[in-house]
């Protein structure tokens, strides 16, 4: 077999993972259950499941000893199932009896009372006990199973997130302050304590936000610090539980499944610098509108996050082959609607489609929660008979396994800079949606067919034609200075209002915003209105350099800015500051850079991109045309394009399109060649592809 271009998780994967979390902990009792799934997975096309995510308790019923029989057991018959093994560690969820003997383990909320013991995740991130608990049960799992053949990537924990704010966490956030800050004099400054006199003489008077007296944490800097040391001791305990596993199994690869919550909380950058794959959580809201167009432009852009954390493909860990239960209301896919949504991940680069879960429980909170196996026990459902129809999908796209996504258009994604943003108390109060406008702007090229990538603050540039930050409202002058590089060697910079206000402490940039982006973007903003309830408008203007004609609406967020050398492209056309600049471009050596000061909707976003798209000779993934809610994706390998065209309306859709190379549809049973157009059934998909060499 000929090497991938990404090589995949184990030498024995060499097929796309096809599964779900499996718990048959709680079927021990009832064999006949258990005998049933092993006829069943085969059915379902399933070849890999998830093991024992929350089963502390029953691998350690009582502190040092230790039940791993019943698991080698569920081992080593999915093995003779031909079902693959991701085993995870179980500390998303402790046993009773170590939260009974040890209290220290259990989260402090921050109004500073201690948590009882129930739930998951409730656990302290900082303890030394559970730190130590934790690779005591790893150490056993990985002894145990290092050579069992079933066994071939570690799941750590479970959709890790939260804080805790116990005392043993209050002196590991006093010690990384310190490492950060050195002195209390340097925390003090960097903090601007002097407002309302909050100044620290002492470090023990600095402790974590707490919502006294009045709910609000006057120090900006403080608040986003006590993020980035959440994130940063989440990162700590995750390197303290893979410890063990890197020592006794080198040989096998380690993720961990992040979820949008987690996501929202988490330097995912970081995360990923720990683990070998990354894997994901996906749980859109499908049918809860009228069009389920925009859910999968939002997955979409969180899947092209995960492929872009360590610009490989990643791995879906999670999706509910049903539906959630957890949802406002809890709705069933529509029958087909489990694959199109699974090979999404697939076309965005993911090399697995799993779910949660394989089987439903009797009981408890996730008991109605979407399974491939329903309560009734059997495969004559519309679940199973999707999810089997997505496994044969995937056996289909077997030569896709591994391919790669060429895209030369990028999104700066810098968590600080969200976490900074969220916490600003301005121009809206409440936050100015900089998650929502990334994902707007991110639409756009979904809209046109054209690839992109998300960015972090190490990734390298070169080889991008246009970068996008959107809303870069903490930007420090080393990214500043990065992206005048990147513009002076020829990029095109796209950026927005409140973009070059902070630097990384919350602290205003002076002599005028954007700050340390002024000389790059030929601008001053001199002030960010919030005309929420004012409409505007932005006119382009006459012979404008990208052709721009139509006026649009301007709204919500509007700044005031005078050029210092960039040219105007459009202007507001109406109320107090008609005629003032709210589109620019400004050239840097070979390179322009781009400055939206309003924000806009769609139609806006479309006409600009697509007018930038063509100048600069950005290329789409399919040369064709094909209706609005219709995805066009591309991966390629080994010398071939895969072209995913997925339709997410509730409506046929045509696809044309005039490369005449692409003439085979995977996934279909039987036909003749392709002559460049396809109707696609409602929530229907087709995976061209150019003919294998050879």
């Amino acid at each position: 077999m000929k090497p991938l271009p990404h090589p995949t998780i184990h030498p024995s994967v060499q097929h796309f993972l096809h599964g779900g979390d499996y718990n048959p902990d709680q079927w021990l009792e009832m064999p006949e259950i258990i005998d049933q799934d092993m006829r069943l997975m085969p059915l379902a096309n399933v070849n890999v499941v998830s093991l024992g995510i929350f089963s502390w308790a029953m691998l350690e019923p009582a502190e040092g000893v230790y039940t791993l029989d019943w698991l080698a057991q569920i081992m080593d018959r999915l093995h003779q199932t031909g079902v693959q093994v991701v085993l995870a560690t179980p500390s998303g969820s402790k046993p009773a009896w170590l939260a009974q003997k040890y209290p220290e383990t259990l989260r402090v909320s921050n109004q500073r009372v201690r948590l009882r013991y129930g739930a998951r995740h409730n656990h302290c991130f900082t303890s030394p006990i559970y730190r130590a608990k934790v690779q005591a049960i790893n150490h056993q799992l990985a002894e145990r199973f290092k050579n069992h053949p079933a066994l071939v990537l570690w799941h750590i924990s479970n959709e890790m997130d939260g804080d805790c704010h116990c005392p043993l966490c209050q002196e590991a956030f006093r010690a990384w302050l310190k490492q950060r800050y050195g002195t209390l004099a340097e925390l003090n400054r960097k903090w601007y304590t002097t407002f309302w006199g909050h100044c620290f003489n002492d470090w023990e008077q600095v402790e974590s936000p707490h919502p006294f007296p009045s709910g609000l944490c006057s120090i900006i800097a403080h608040q986003v610090d006590w993020k980035r040391f959440v994130s940063d001791q989440t990162v700590s305990f995750l390197k303290d539980e893979i410890k063990p596993l890197r020592e006794i199994t080198p040989h096998v690869p380690i993720s961990t499944n992040l979820h949008p919550g987690g996501m929202n909380n988490l330097d995912g950058w970081k995360m990923a610098a720990e683990l070998d794959v990354v894997g994901w959580d996906s749980y859109p809201y499908w049918h809860h509108a009228t069009s389920d167009v925009a859910e999968a432009q939002q997955a979409a852009f969180y899947f092209d996050l995960n492929r872009g954390l360590k610009r490989q493909p990643f791995l879906l860990m999670e999706s509910a082959p049903g539906t959630a239960q957890w949802q406002p209301p809890n709705v069933y896919k529509f029958p087909g609607v489990n694959k199109l949504t699974s090979l999404q991940a697939v076309a965005h680069g993911s090399d697995s489609v799993m779910y949660f879960q394989w089987r439903k429980g009797r009981g408890s909170y996730e008991q109605f929660h979407g399974a491939v196996v329903d309560h009734c026990g059997h495969e004559h459902t519309l679940v199973f008979r999707d999810v089997a129809d997505t496994g044969k999908a995937l056996q289909d796209l077997l030569p896709v396994l591994g391919a790669h996504t060429a895209a030369k258009v990028a999104i700066y994604w810098d968590w600080n800079n969200l976490w900074t943003e969220e916490t600003a108390a301005g121009p809206i109060q409440g936050g100015q949606q900089a998650r929502q406008t990334a994902i707007n702007h991110y639409r756009a090229f979904w809209n046109l067919g054209i690839p992109v990538d998300l960015v972090g603050p190490h990734t390298p540039l070169d080889g991008y034609t246009l970068l996008l930050a959107p809303m870069l409202y903490m930007t420090t002058p080393e990214v500043a200075e990065r992206f005048h590089r990147f513009v002076e060697a020829g990029g095109s910079l796209v950026t927005t209002y409140w973009s070059g206000i902070v630097d990384d402490n919350s602290l205003c940039h002076l002599g005028g915003f954007p700050g340390p982006l002024r000389a790059t973007l030929g601008l001053w903003v001199e002030m960010t209105d919030a005309p929420i309830h004012v409409a505007n408008t932005l006119v382009p203007a006459k012979d404008n350099a990208l052709g721009l004609n139509a006026t649009r609406a301007a709204h919500t967020i509007c700044d005031l800015l005078h050029v210092e050398g960039a040219q105007v492209l459009a202007s507001y056309g109406q109320n107090w500051y008609a005629g003032w600049p709210c589109l620019t471009c400004h050239d840097v050596g070979q390179g322009q850079a781009y400055y939206l000061g309003t924000r806009t909707d769609g139609d806006f976003l479309a006409d600009f991109y697509g007018a930038l798209s063509r100048k600069l000779g950005l290329r789409r993934d399919l040369d064709g045309q094909w209706p609005e809610g219709v995805s066009v994706r591309k991966r390629s390998a080994e010398g071939r394009d895969f072209v995913f065209l997925m339709n997410f309306n509730n409506a046929p859709a045509v696809v044309t399109w005039q490369e005449p190379a692409l003439q085979v549809n995977l996934l279909a049973a039987a036909g003749g060649p392709l002559k460049g157009r396809i109707e696609l059934p409602a929530y229907g998909m087709a995976v061209l592809a150019t003919a294998a060499k050879g």
